[in-house]
């Protein structure tokens, strides 16, 4: 049976008939060196995941503490700024290749969430929110390598 080549964390497609295919995605269990490359992507796009988060969680805070604190505000440059907007977009990057990956809705979920909650970072009304969702956004990338971590084991 032919087998065409695919990218490591693209599905295996193996024709059942000459009239129809479907997708064969290899898992763990499996045992082949396919499962293991999808099991190694995932791990990396994972983990790549939650750096890049973490990343975008520090700059957002740091921002916010520019804006919000009096003494700071000439440190509200555009370098800070695009600071943020290439940290947004390496974790939003970083999430696409995660949900790549994946194909369990748990993840694919969690994923999105962990990225809003961490957006919300920027528009905290006070120190008390701000408190509030980092304690939120740290829990929820927990969260996520807790899930997907069952997974790559």
């Amino acid at each position: 049976m032919w087998q065409a080549s695919w990218p490591s964390w693209a599905p295996c497609w193996v024709p059942e008939s000459p009239t129809s295919s479907r997708a064969v995605r290899p898992t763990a269990a499996s045992g082949s060196p396919a499962a293991e490359r999808l099991r190694q992507e995932r791990i990396d796009a994972y983990c790549a995941y939650a750096g890049a988060l973490l990343e975008y969680r520090r700059v957002l805070v740091h921002r916010w503490f520019v804006l919000h604190e009096d003494d700071r505000c000439g440190e509200d440059t555009p370098e800070l700024r695009e600071e943020v907007y290439k940290t947004r977009y390496s974790a939003q990057e970083a999430m696409f290749r995660a949900q790549m990956v994946s194909d369990d809705p748990e993840i694919l979920d969690r994923s999105e969430q962990v990225m809003a909650a961490t957006t919300e970072l920027h528009w905290a009304r006070d120190r008390e929110a701000l408190t509030e969702l980092r304690a939120t956004t740290r829990q929820g990338i927990r969260d996520f390598i807790a899930a997907t971590s069952r997974h790559v084991r």
